[in-house]
């Protein structure tokens, strides 16, 4: 039977210009550079507008592929996902993750579904969509689209939906109001949270977790509308939506398995727990498994309280609520995982309940 194989590496780095891990595995064979399909990092900036450890990791890691792929960094950036997310707070490392993937047979004794990946990607879309109707349905499509690539037909089987979304800055609003339209906000930082937020109902419609029915007037209000597997990140380098969906398919060759649960708050180590054991992890881990990473969604709750106690990561004019989120999400997953070099984003507008957000797991399998 012929099936689709997909690896995973965790990579550490120095600097978000330090793409020598990688050139590493690359000269060693263990990484074959024209299988690389996505690459998730953590970087150290401030994780905001002007945070351009993003764009510099990105940079690195094309202008360092390119030669090996026989493309001008620029083509690298088309063919590959990159999706970097700015803020390393409290414990968390930077890190890259990077997924492979190509066509093997599938070994003998192997049975169930296995780690699956897809991508797909939006249209450009107008600095006046974002946050809006036109990022929802187009987002929805798009997803639809990489369970296809990923050979995922059942939404149970999506774990994690990773996604890059654009953001606003003045010269995009100003271009919008140019031809006589309005943007869903003036301020590129709130525009962030339109952005992921829209984003993140695109999965949610398109997994069927919620209606199709959602629209404008639902983004950054209906908080009871949200995925259970969303994670999207904001950044300045791009307009359109880049989606990496993945999960598990009986299609797949992989020796990894992908699995989740959903964090009710900033402090809900029962989630965490629970993702861990969804792939044989946890407190009394299946032998011949090991933890590759682990990628969750972080966020202040909005009513200002955790469990009835007030916090004032929304007070803080100092440091951002997101920068917070991070730092407690990042402490409390590396405490329950031994590791701080986990993919912990801020912002989960949609992404999971209010003040919660998604967890998912991958672990590799020795079987």
């Amino acid at each position: 039977m012929r099936t689709t194989s997909v690896d995973v590496f965790r990579i550490a780095t120095a600097g978000p210009g330090d793409v020598s891990g990688l050139m590493d595995l690359i000269v060693s064979g263990a990484i074959d550079p024209a299988s690389i399909l996505a690459v998730l990092g953590k970087t150290e900036g401030n994780g905001g507008v002007n945070d351009f450890t993003r764009e510099y990791a990105v940079a690195a890691l094309c202008t360092a592929l390119a030669p090996k792929l026989g493309l001008s960094p620029e083509a690298v950036e088309q063919r590959i996902a990159f999706v970097m997310s700015g803020g390393t707070e409290g414990v968390l490392s930077p890190h890259v993750t990077v997924f492979t993937r190509h066509r093997d047979e599938r070994p003998a004794g192997v049975s169930g579904k296995r780690l699956s990946i897809g991508m797909a990607q939006t249209r450009d879309f107008l600095p006046e969509e974002l946050g809006r109707s036109a990022q929802i349905v187009e987002t929805a499509r798009a997803v639809q689209a990489a369970m296809a690539d990923a050979d995922i037909g059942d939404s149970a089987d999506v774990h994690f939906v990773q996604i890059k979304c654009p953001l606003l800055t003045s010269e995009r609003v100003a271009a919008a109001n140019a031809r006589g339209n309005t943007t869903a906000t003036t301020n590129a930082y709130s525009s962030m949270a339109y952005s992921r937020g829209a984003s993140a109902l695109g999965v949610a419609v398109a997994l069927g977790e919620i209606g199709a029915d959602v629209g404008d007037e639902d983004v950054l209000r209906r908080y009871d509308l949200f995925s259970k597997v969303a994670s999207t990140s904001s950044g300045i380098e791009l307009m359109h939506n880049v989606v990496i969906v993945l999960g598990n398919s009986v299609s797949s060759a992989s020796e990894f398995e992908i699995g989740h649960a959903v964090m009710e708050d900033a402090i809900d180590a029962t989630a965490v727990t629970a993702a861990l054991e969804s792939v044989g992890l946890g407190a009394n881990p299946q032998a011949g498994r090991t933890l590759v990473n682990i990628f969750a969604k972080a966020e202040a709750s909005p009513d200002g309280t955790v469990r009835g106690l007030r916090h004032t990561m929304l007070e803080d004019t100092d440091i951002s609520s997101t920068r917070h989120a991070r730092a407690a999400v990042g402490g409390l997953i590396a405490g329950l995982a031994g590791t701080g070099a986990v993919y912990v984003s801020g912002g989960a507008e949609h992404q999971g309940p209010a003040g919660g957000g998604p967890v998912a797991a991958i672990a590799r399998l020795s079987d």
